[in-house]
């Protein structure tokens, strides 16, 4: 397997992408809250047989406390973004829906400045700015 990042980001756009379109047909007829629950009872086992066929299994106890913290955390927000993605998918286009979701890439770039003290080159703020400018358009045209 790639150890390039570019490797697994580009492969998370790809399925992202796929999510959209085959979460906007799902959630047609179907609460989509109830759609987003359907999504998690799918992606448990899947997960749980990927991590026992590449043994990479980890024993729980031997987790930090503080990592479990902020995973929870992380879960909380993934749980929450996936009940206002669907949300909007079932109201809106997705192809102005997804967009707008992808303004999580500015907002990232923003929290990584504010509070893990990253640094971002003018360069890295001007592809900011065009991320954000690409979604306005998308969802506005």
């Amino acid at each position: 397997m790639s150890s390039s990042w570019q490797f697994w980001a580009f492969g998370a756009a790809i399925f992202a992408a796929l999510t959209a379109i085959f979460a906007k047909v799902g959630v047609e007829g179907v609460n989509s809250d109830f759609a987003t629950f359907i999504r998690v009872i799918v992606i448990l086992p899947v997960l749980a047989l990927f991590l026992a066929v590449s043994g990479q299994m980890q024993n729980p106890g031997a987790v930090p406390s503080r990592t479990y913290l902020f995973l929870v955390l992380s879960g909380l927000g993934t749980g929450l973004s996936w009940l206002c993605y669907f949300r909007a998918l079932q109201i809106g286009k997705a192809s102005q829906v997804a967009p707008v979701d992808k303004l999580s890439v500015v907002f990232v770039a923003i929290f990584a400045v504010l509070f893990l003290g990253e640094k971002l080159s003018l360069i890295s703020w001007v592809g900011v700015g065009f991320v954000a400018l690409g979604a306005v358009l998308l969802a506005v045209g």
